[in-house]
């Protein structure tokens, strides 16, 4: 009798323990799959991310053809540029967010640093909404030559550069072109702030 309750108490004793151990297997079972779920989303997450910041730094281009409006602006050293004076040779306007952005202030340096603008004939005015001493003090310190054009924002508002950066009421990292006639053929904004002269300068030739 004795026996045979003792068989029965450890026969119970397994089954319990059969029974603890299958809940404890499903519930790991159920956690590694939350987690294969959670690291399954997050990898989505991540490539959403990365797809959007790719696509959102995408150039976004105009081949649109109009008569470029004209301007005056008085530039940092103190003198003063009119469009229609520099017709009879082509114009590209570079419109950037200016002081406190180095990435802008550089491309303006190494865009004066690629002898194919000068050698196509191609004048490039840099134009900023700052002041001369706000605008010359990062030129100064990052090696650019070229004197920047003021604006008060009515020509980047004219040539619809505004809030296309991080910055609604300032001009992004875009470009305007226009053609010896005086005809803007082409308009390119660069979320990346960023573009190889190189590269601007074969676009450029092959819109003009």
């Amino acid at each position: 009798m004795t026996s045979g309750s003792a068989t029965k108490r450890a026969r119970e004793r397994q089954e319990l323990l059969s029974t603890v151990r299958a809940k404890q297997n499903s519930a790991e079972r159920r956690h590694r799959l939350l987690i294969g779920g959670l690291w399954g989303l997050l990898v989505l997450v991540v490539v959403g991310l990365i797809a959007a910041a790719l696509w959102t730094a995408r150039p976004q281009t105009s081949a649109e053809v109009r008569v470029a409006p004209d301007f005056t602006l008085p530039d940092s050293d103190g003198g003063s540029v009119t469009l229609s004076d520099l017709r009879g040779s082509p114009v590209l306007l570079y419109f950037s967010e200016g002081a406190g952005c180095d990435a802008c202030i550089v491309q303006q340096a190494k865009i004066e640093a690629e002898p194919g603008f000068a050698e196509a004939g191609i004048t490039v005015l840099p134009i900023v909404m700052n002041t001369a001493e706000q605008i010359n003090a990062d030129r100064d310190r990052l090696g650019g030559k070229t004197a920047y054009l003021l604006d008060d924002g009515t020509v980047s508002k004219e040539y619809d550069t505004l809030g296309k950066g991080m910055h609604p009421g300032l001009p992004g990292h875009g470009f305007v072109l226009i053609d010896a006639d005086g005809n803007q053929v082409w308009q390119a904004d660069y979320p990346s702030m960023w573009i190889e002269p190189s590269e601007l300068l074969a676009t450029v030739r092959d819109k003009l």
